[in-house]
């Protein structure tokens, strides 16, 4: 089994390999390689697209990797093949963007990505630190997972969901906050799994034995 986590110099590379192939090893779930190269993207079994930074120039950054979102692409929509996005890997599969521009992504969930706007003044931006999950749908991902779980989360802007029944978690920030989507063979948290500790290292091992 080989999962590939797509390098597209926009993405937070190290931990995130560190964190899949120690659970790989652990699971026996296979391979983890980071690559940029369509013809191991169209191979893998699984596969994972990180993301920090702004929307636009992050989307801007994969799609000048000449067929590289091309065999993402084929690879989840037309073999099914289990995706998992983090962050802003996971605010692209939205429809449509709003950081600093209006920016197309994947249509792959509806909704858009807009800015925080807590009903707290006091609250600040970025939301940056420990929050609470709140589990609105359970899934296979998140086996052992319970609302009041913690997790890490940077960012500005969040996936305001078009159907409900595709968010499987949120936190509250001064206003609810989509935390987890998904849907069919697709998955995404918008904190870092693996910066969350156990609970982050339990999702991702969940996703290595994810059979969709």
């Amino acid at each position: 089994m080989l999962t590939a986590l797509i390098d597209y110099e926009s993405g937070n590379l190290h931990s995130a390999e560190k964190a899949f192939q120690r659970m790989a090893r652990e699971t026996g779930a296979g391979e983890v390689v980071v690559t940029d190269d369509p013809e191991i993207v169209s191979r893998a079994d699984r596969i994972v697209l990180p993301g920090d930074g702004a929307f636009p120039s992050c989307r801007r950054a994969l799609f000048e990797h000449s067929g590289l979102f091309e065999a993402i692409d084929e690879a989840v929509n037309r073999r099914a093949r289990p995706f998992f996005g983090i962050c802003i890997g996971m605010q692209m599969l939205a429809d449509t963007g709003h950081e600093y521009e209006e920016t197309p992504g994947f249509g792959w969930i509806g909704g858009e990505v807009t800015a925080i706007t807590p009903a707290d003044p006091s609250l600040k931006v970025p939301h940056m630190g420990w929050n609470d999950l709140v589990i609105d749908h359970a899934h296979p991902v998140l086996k052992g997972i319970e609302t009041g779980t913690h997790a890490y989360f940077v960012h500005s802007y969040h996936f305001r969901v078009t159907d409900a029944a595709e968010r499987l978690a949120h936190c509250d920030y001064g206003g609810e906050i989509t935390a987890i989507v998904g849907r069919d063979n697709i998955f995404g948290t918008q904190f870092h799994p693996e910066k969350s500790q156990a609970p982050g290292l339990a999702i991702i091992a969940n996703f290595l034995g994810w059979r969709p």
